[in-house]
């Protein structure tokens, strides 16, 4: 598996004065790698000179490469190339590239000259002569894409002719203005209502303190800044971040900035910008600050000298020590054109600085500049974070998933779920309605964030038998199980349903891309002839679950009959289905869930998930189908006593410790860590058992659960049960303790002051055997 990289373009930027407005121009700086899924398409800028390296797509389906001009038109001769195919918009998932073509006055448009590449073992490579925007797209079909059949993930590099400069990142929307704040230096600059202000760390590692005044109250004499205590109140956090939590607040309580988009996650909102003082007092007098230099760029602004000014320290990596409760430090999370966007919510002067501090790891030791632009209003700016798969990994921005347009008109809360935006609850019914529509009728959710694998080749299944801990042996095709992912410890990477699609054709529908990195590791260690495919965003899916979803999936399943019938499919089943008749959209079906209910989930095409979405509310009108978001889902999966990454299973947390020994099938031959499993099952320390709470009291994830004064096992997941009327906890708790209706304590209040009573029970909460999922 390859990740893909964020198409960025860079700039020259140069070393400009302090508040010097920047020309700029796109100047690439390193080569970039795309890896291409069926389906997907991926647009880019050449420049006269640059390469474009197509790896050998022997076995991996074909490439059309299309091309166009400034002026619109196309341009293959500026790669060298003639057109040989027709470009056809339905072969992919187009609708980026036909926004794309739109608005570069292409109206409707439907027919577009492509050149064709296929199957070739040895890398093409193709040197642009003229500037063209050059699209690289993977056809194929929906079926293969369904099936698994629709070839692998396709690697291109773009290498600049003379890479130069420092990267800034593309720009959001049409710029008013842009300058550089040189390092060890602040420029104060105004802000009008509407304009979105990006605040840029060039090289990485760079701090840039900031603060903004309202205008109206610097002309009526009133310094009405950013205040760190109204902020905390108001947004209950001390991070912003894109979603409800987002605001910076004056003391009147009125918002003044709103985060739009923030690519770095790590940042002091509420700490000092360095002062003359800290310096002195460190032996380092008459260095230079950002206090004062803010004080002296915001001077033109009539705003008075401060030997301290609070800001929000962008890019600066604090926390407070969890054991000491002291703030901590370290170097900056940022990475080279990391950025945080916000939109000024009144007219307002504002101030960055690029911190000066060399004498401690803030500025990774080496101060550098700080890039600022601003963007004149009603830009459409999406309201994005960054992701990466890990800490070196590209950066993606997140994106709405192919159900979005549907789900927008729903809701407006929306959080993270990877690198797609996930609804977390619908206002017209809300989390608790939601919560009933699962267990007395049927909701659907976009669970389009999961990570989607498919395992092709010869020894698919004799990867998939080293990777994972049932035995895939037994696993027929049109079948899935539910199993691990361990490391030589035993310690579970990921959990996950495995599909059989075929004799050598499995898809691994799992939380986390470390997963693909275990089995890409493990087949180069045992030299297995076997394909890895990301399929990334190109199957999203929809979970429909509850009591009614097999009378609602009646309505619209059609099957042909070399394939389960639905009526066919038991628990952990699996179909080829089409939408209404052999004519409609095709799409995976199994019969799995994340609820402990009754419930299926589908896997179709970007291009039919629309459809798919209007005909499951169409159809599940009558049965009261209701949308369902990750708060809801949070409660079930508590009630069911379903394991959670990073709470029942986490870091130094084995499969038994988890809860999750009835996934290991230790008669296997081998498999990863099944010698250290073998061990702990025979003396297992702790297991994962429930406390049924005797209030309504939600404990934290982590805590404490003790025996009289002694801690016994923390918390790894809570809620309140609007079935059983009472909070519940899932607790890993040592094994001495750990007998059902043994009386324990949660502990509150840094876990002394107040305890809430607890008994033991066995999970899951509700429907112990399963019998409702089984049905």
């Amino acid at each position: 598996m390859r990740s893909q990289a964020v198409l960025y373009a860079f700039n020259n930027v140069g070393h400009e004065t302090p508040g010097r407005k920047f020309p700029g121009f796109r100047k690439p700086t390193q080569i970039r790698t795309y890896a291409l899924s069926p389906r997907e398409a991926v647009h880019l800028k050449m420049l006269p000179g640059d390469l474009l390296s197509v790896d050998g797509i022997a076995g991996v389906g074909e490439l059309q490469i299309v091309a166009f001009s400034g002026d619109g038109g196309e341009a293959l001769p500026a790669l060298g190339l003639a057109a040989t195919s027709e470009l056809d918009t339905q072969s992919f998932d187009s609708a980026e590239f036909c926004g794309w073509v739109a608005s570069k006055g292409g109206g409707e448009r439907l027919s577009f000259g492509a050149h064709l590449l296929k199957a070739s073992v040895e890398p093409i490579v193709l040197k642009a002569e003229k500037t063209a925007d050059v699209w690289l797209v993977r056809p194929a079909n929906t079926n293969d894409l369904i099936n698994g059949t629709a070839g692998g993930v396709l690697s291109v590099s773009h290498a600049p002719a003379a890479p130069s400069g420092r990267p800034l990142p593309l720009p959001l929307g049409d710029m008013r203005e842009e300058f550089t704040v040189q390092r060890g230096t602040g420029v104060a600059y105004e802000l009008r209502e509407g304009e979105i202000v990006q605040i840029i760390d060039i090289e990485g590692q760079q701090c840039s303190d900031f603060m903004a005044f309202r205008s109206d109250g610097l002309q009526s004499g009133q310094e009405w800044m950013i205040d760190s205590t109204a902020t905390r109140s108001m947004v209950r956090r001390s991070y912003p971040e894109p979603g409800l939590f987002d605001k910076f607040y004056d003391r009147e309580m009125r918002p003044m900035l709103n985060v739009v988009q923030d690519t770095c996650g790590r940042h002091d909102t509420f700490g000092l910008a360095c002062t003359a003082r800290g310096y002195e007092e460190r032996g380092f007098p008459g260095h230079v600050n950002c206090s004062d230099n803010m004080s002296n760029a915001l001077a033109r602004y009539g705003v008075g000298r401060r030997s301290a000014w609070p800001a929000i320290n962008f890019f600066w990596n604090t926390w407070v020590d969890p054991h000491h409760h002291t703030i901590q430090t370290e170097e900056s999370h940022s990475r080279p054109g990391d950025y945080v966007a916000m939109k000024a919510m009144a007219d307002m002067v504002c101030v960055s600085t690029a911190c000066p501090d060399d004498i401690d790891p803030i500025n990774g030791w080496n101060p550098t500049d700080i890039h600022v632009r601003i963007y004149r209003p009603d830009q459409p700016v999406r309201r994005a974070v960054a992701y990466r798969e890990k800490e070196d990994a590209p950066m993606t921005i997140s994106q709405n998933s192919a159900f979005h347009e549907r789900l927008t008109s729903l809701t407006q809360q929306f959080a993270p779920a990877r690198n797609l935006w996930a609804p977390v609850s619908f206002p017209s019914y809300g989390t608790l309605g939601e919560y009933w529509a699962c267990r007395e009728a049927v909701t659907v959710q976009d669970m389009s964030g999961l990570r989607k694998y498919d395992i092709i080749g010869p020894d698919a299944a004799k990867l998939m038998q080293l990777a994972t801990t049932r035995n895939v042996e037994k696993l027929a095709v049109w079948r899935a199980y539910y199993t691990l992912m361990c490391d030589g410890s035993g310690t579970v990477i990921d959990d996950g349903t495995l599909l059989r699609l075929g004799p050598e054709l499995f898809r691994w529908c799992c939380g986390s891309e470390e997963s693909a990195r275990t089995l890409e590791a493990l087949a180069r260690e045992r030299e297995l002839h076997v394909r890895i495919q990301d399929n990334r965003d190109a199957l999203p899916n929809l979970a429909l679950q509850g009591p009614k979803s097999r009378d609602l999936l009646q309505k619209i399943v059609f099957t042909q009959p070399h394939v389960p019938s639905l009526d066919q499919m038991k628990w952990f089943g699996l179909t080829v289905a089409r939408l209404n008749d052999r004519e409609g959209a095709p799409f995976l079906l199994s019969r799995t869930g994340y609820t402990g209910e009754l419930g299926y989930e589908i896997f179709c095409a970007k291009s039919d998930a629309i459809a798919i979405w209007d005909a499951v509310m169409a159809a599940g009108e009558e049965f009261g189908v209701t949308p369902m978001g990750t708060a809801a889902l949070e409660i079930i999966r508590i009630e069911a006593g379903l394991a959670a990454r990073n709470a029942e299973f986490a870091p130094g947390v084995d499969a038994y410790e988890a809860g999750l020994g009835f996934a290991v099938d230790l008669k296997k031959e081998d498999f990863t860590g099944k010698d250290a499993l073998e061990r702990n099952a025979r003396e297992p320390r702790r297991v994962l058992k429930g406390l049924l709470i005797d209030s309504d009291d939600v404990p934290a994830h982590g805590a404490p659960v003790y025996a009289g004064e002694r801690q016994v096992g923390v918390v790894t997941s809570a809620t309140r049960s609007p079935s059983l009327e009472r909070a519940i906890a899932m607790a890993r708790i040592a094994v001495e303790h750990a007998e059902t209706g043994t009386n324990l304590e949660i502990g509150q209040l840094d876990g002394r002051m107040k305890r809430l009573g607890a008994a033991v029970s066995d999970i899951p909460f509700i429907d112990p055997q399963r019998k409702r999922a089984r049905a």
